[in-house]
């Protein structure tokens, strides 16, 4: 279970990358053209969004990273990741893999109680 926990932090991380440049680019453009974001609507908070974009995917990233030694820990940074995507992002079409691989790769670390063992069929 460690090693499904892993993958699925990394790949929630790599995923979570795009989106984070997507999200940050867009409050970069809302700075830069006060009026779209006017007319928009766009953001409430664009610091947080700023700093989600960042850390969403690098606790995904580090999580996975720690899943296979530090299980707890790495279940825990996933799932933190899953919740900054939720709550900067929403649950959409872009935001649904990262979410549901962080939230299932930090359940699955916390979950898991020892290291995979190789078993012979």
């Amino acid at each position: 279970m460690r090693n499904a926990a892993s993958v699925l932090g990394l790949i929630a991380g790599l995923i979570g990358i795009i989106v984070g440049l997507f999200g940050y680019g867009a409050t970069e453009l809302a700075a830069r053209a006060p009026e779209l974001a006017d007319a928009f609507d766009l953001f409430e908070n664009p610091a947080f969004i700023r700093f989600a974009s960042f850390m969403a995917p690098l606790l995904a990233i580090a999580g996975g990273a720690m899943a296979k030694d530090r299980a707890l820990w790495g279940g825990i940074a996933m799932l933190l990741s899953c919740a900054a995507f939720y709550s900067a992002f929403g649950f959409n079409v872009g935001t649904m893999f990262p979410i549901g691989f962080a939230g299932l790769g930090g359940v699955l670390a916390i979950l898991s109680r020892q290291p995979d063992q190789p078993k012979a069929h």
